[in-house]
């Protein structure tokens, strides 16, 4: 497999994609369309980065992307979201792995 080297400025992106996201998962009083402009321009900023032009966009990259921008010192990882059946459920990801 190929080792993904994601430019600085792309992880970024995606840290701040994730916090908008988490953001978004505990309902905002107020703010929410904001918060959904934002995620959308963020998620066009990372779709349309020169970064896949140049190494092609796959499925795998953007998992990779997702674990660089969950590692290291500034990482941030998603909260954990699922359905219930008759509710979301939002709780906070597990430990992190080293």
């Amino acid at each position: 497999m190929t080792p993904f080297r994601f430019p600085d400025g792309l992880i970024r992106l995606k840290r701040e994609q994730v916090r908008v996201y988490n953001q978004l998962a505990t309902p905002p009083a107020v703010g929410a369309a904001e918060l959904r402009r934002e995620l959308i321009r963020l998620s066009c900023l990372i779709s349309s980065h020169p970064y896949w032009a140049e190494r092609g966009w796959s499925t795998a990259g953007r998992i990779e992307l997702l674990r660089a921008a969950e590692s290291g010192p500034d990482g941030v990882q998603g909260l954990i979201v699922r359905w219930s059946g008759t509710e979301f459920i939002v709780s906070e990801p597990g430990p992190r792995s080293p």
